[in-house]
C-alpha cells in the first residue's frame, strides 16, 4: 500500500528575533555579516509559557483548517521533539487530548533533531504499508531557544522555534513516499548536546558560565554546538547520503528535479550543494524568516516550495536530514 503526503502546514511563534535586535545586543555582529553567513534575517521565539505541545496543536489546527481535513480520520499521531513538555507523560498523548482526536488512535513521541522529519515519514510509511493506519499525523515541534544561553550569540543567530504538521495517507496526495536510507554515528553525540536535564546529569544550580574563544557564553544546561565538527560531519556524510538514496531509488542526480535539505545555515548548504554538484536552481532554501527550526526545517521548506509552484512541475524530489546524534536520513518523493 502506497503512503502519500497529502498536506503540510506550519506554525511560527509571534515573537521575532531579527538581525537588528541581535546587532543591538552584540554590536560586533553586523547585520549584513549575520545575514551573509547564516542566510537568516529573523527567527521566531516561543513565549515563556509556550511549549512544544502548544505549538504542535497550533500547527495541526492550521493543517486541518487550511486543507479541510476531518480530524476524526486521523488514526495515528507521531510527534518528533527534543524539547518535550515533560519527561513523562508522552507529549503525543497531551496533543491527542488538546486536539480532540479519537481515543482509538495510536500516539507516540520520538526524540530526533534535524533528521527527525525524514525518520517520521519512514515510520508513517511503515504504519500504512503494514495496514496499521490509513491517516498518520506527523508533527515536528521544537523550542531550542529555551536551551540557549542569553549571551550565546552564535546559537542565537541560527536557531528559531517552530512546529510543522504533515498528513501522510493511504489516499492520493501531492507526492508518494519512495525509498529511505538512514545513518547513525553516536561518536558525534557531544558535538551538539544539552548535557544536563536527563537522568545522567540532572540540572544543577551550581553551573558556572563558560566563555569560549568567540565570546559565546553557556553552561552545561544550555545548548552546546561544536560548529567546526558539525560542519566536518556534514561535509563527509551528506554527499554519501545523497549518493545512497539515488542508488537505492535507481535514479541519477540528473533525474532529480528538486533537492530539499535540512536548513542548517546558508553557508553549510551552499558548501554541500557545490560539493555534491547540485545546480542552484534545483536546490531549495527557505530559512530567511524562520532560521534553523531543527526537525521542522524540511516540512517548512517543502511547504514553501509547493506554495511557490516548484513541486508541481517535478517528478522526483530528494529530502535529506542530518545533524544532532549524529543522525542522518534521506528519502525520495515521487510527485503525482
Amino acid at each position: 500500500m502506497k503512503a502519500n503526503i497529502k498536506a503540510i502546514s506550519y506554525y511560527l511563534p509571534e515573537s521575532v528575533l531579527t538581525n537588528d535586535l541581535i546587532n543591538q545586543e552584540f554590536p560586533e555582529w553586523g547585520i549584513e555579516k549575520i545575514s551573509a553567513k547564516t542566510g537568516i534575517n529573523a527567527r521566531h521565539i516561543s513565549a515563556k509559557d509556550e511549549f512544544s505541545s502548544d505549538m504542535a496543536v497550533k500547527a495541526a489546527e492550521k493543517l486541518f483548517a487550511e486543507h479541510n481535513i476531518d480530524k476524526s480520520e486521523i488514526d495515528f499521531l507521531l510527534f518528533c521533539t527534543q524539547s518535550p513538555d515533560y519527561f513523562l507523560p508522552t507529549t503525543a498523548c497531551i496533543i491527542q487530548e488538546k486536539l480532540g482526536l479519537e481515543t482509538t488512535i495510536g500516539a507516540l513521541d520520538f526524540n530526533l533533531g534535524c533528521s527527525g522529519f525524514v525518520y517520521g515519514l519512514s515510520l508513517a510509511k511503515g504504519l500504512i504499508a503494514g495496514e496499521m493506519a490509513k491517516n498518520v499525523l506527523l508533527i515536528t515541534s521544537e523550542t531550542y531557544s529555551k536551551f540557549i544561553h542569553p549571551k550565546d550569540k552564535s546559537n542565537k543567530t541560527i536557531f528559531g522555534d517552530a512546529a510543522a504538521a504533515t498528513l501522510i495517507s493511504s489516499e492520493k496526495g501531492f507526492c508518494t513516499l519512495g525509498n529511505f536510507v538512514f545513518g547513525t554515528d553516536g561518536k558525534g553525540a557531544e558535538n551538539l548536546i544539552v548535557k544536563q536535564g536527563g537522568m545522567r546529569f540532572p540540572v544543577s544550580d551550581k553551573n558556572e558560565d563558560i566563555v569560549d574563544e568567540f565570546g559565546n557564553v553557556r553552561n552545561d544546561k544550555n545548548l552546546f554546538m561544536n560548529g567546526t565538527e558539525i560542519f566536518n560531519f556534514t561535509g563527509e556524510f551528506v554527499p554519501q547520503l545523497t549518493e545512497a538514496i539515488l542508488e537505492k531509488s535507481n535514479l541519477a542526480k540528473e533525474d532529480i528535479d528538486l533537492f530539499v535539505f535540512h536548513q542548517a545555515n546558508k553557508y553549510m548548504l551552499n558548501h554541500l550543494r557545490k560539493k555534491i554538484k547540485i545546480p542552484e536552481e534545483k536546490f531549495f532554501i527557505a530559512m530567511e524568516e524562520c532560521g534553523n527550526t531543527v526537525s521542522s526545517t524540511i516540512p517548512i521548506a517543502l511547504y514553501e516550495a509547493q506554495k511557490q509552484g516548484k513541486v508541481n512541475n517535478c517528478k522526483n524530489v530528494i529530502l535529506a536530514g542530518f545533524g544532532v546524534g549524529y543522525s542522518w536520513a534521506a528519502c525520495n518523493l515521487i510527485v503525482e
